[in-house]
């Protein structure tokens, strides 16, 4: 007999430091799932990603059982770290709180790609640009 999907859950934790407290805790609590197992297997799968948020689809199944996809960073984390800055800007439009090249911008895309809805690096890139723009970070070539 086959496994039954019951749900999929998605939740953003930092890499290598989740915890049975929220959001993990509250998220999974209802559906039956082994908090301290998903924990453990979580921080052993992201422990080289300490510190920095990653999305985690979790699915679970009509046994209590689970399995997880680890996806990419959101743009914004990567922009941020790139920039060097604490959080985007307030007024995006007046207000250019960092600076990111053309290179950076590259780099972040070849990392983002398999989670964009795009094919080319070229287009990815044009993407990341325009997250940078929105929380006020300058492009430049």
């Amino acid at each position: 007999m086959a496994k039954q999907v019951v749900t999929q859950i998605k939740v953003q934790v930092k890499g290598g430091q989740a915890t049975p407290a929220p959001p993990v805790g509250t998220a999974l609590g209802p559906h039956g799932v082994n908090i301290g197992q998903f924990v453990q297997q979580f921080n052993d799968r992201t422990k080289e990603m300490a510190g920095t948020t990653v999305p985690v689809v979790i699915t679970v199944y009509n046994d209590r059982s689970f399995e997880f996809i680890v996806k990419s960073p959101p743009a914004a984390v990567l922009l941020k770290q790139m920039a060097q800055v604490a959080k985007g800007a307030s007024n995006p439009r007046t207000q250019k709180i960092g600076v990111v090249t053309q290179e950076q911008l590259e780099e972040i895309a070849k990392i983002k790609l398999e989670d964009l809805n795009v094919t080319s690096i070229d287009a990815a890139s044009r993407i990341i640009a325009g997250t940078a723009r929105s929380m006020g970070i300058e492009v430049v070539s």
